[in-house]
């Protein structure tokens, strides 16, 4: 299913943060497949989407909060949310 990582990791409060590229996690607002190879693209944007779906759902499972952003996001306001969530998000003991 191939590799991912966590973009910035707060592993004291079980915070995972991804900034997901427009073109290659499908934003719904910027990503396009490309006409050449097109159905060879949209095979490979469908796996990157599965695969950050699965990542999100076993981070959730081990008591993580996931956020994700799109890269075209101000930074301004992706860092006053993850400030927020992180003063709201303590970790459920387990």
């Amino acid at each position: 299913m191939g590799r991912s990582t966590i973009d910035i990791a707060f592993p004291g409060k079980k915070v995972a943060v991804f900034v997901d590229g427009c073109f290659w996690h499908g934003c719904p607002e910027h990503g396009a497949i490309p006409k050449a190879n097109k159905d060879w693209w949209e095979e490979k944007l469908a796996v990157n989407k599965a695969r950050d779906k699965k990542v999100t759902g076993i981070l959730e499972r081990e008591g993580w909060l996931v956020l994700r952003f799109w890269s075209h996001e101000a930074p301004e306001a992706v860092s006053k949310r993850i400030i927020k969530e992180l003063r709201g998000h303590s970790v459920q003991p387990s």
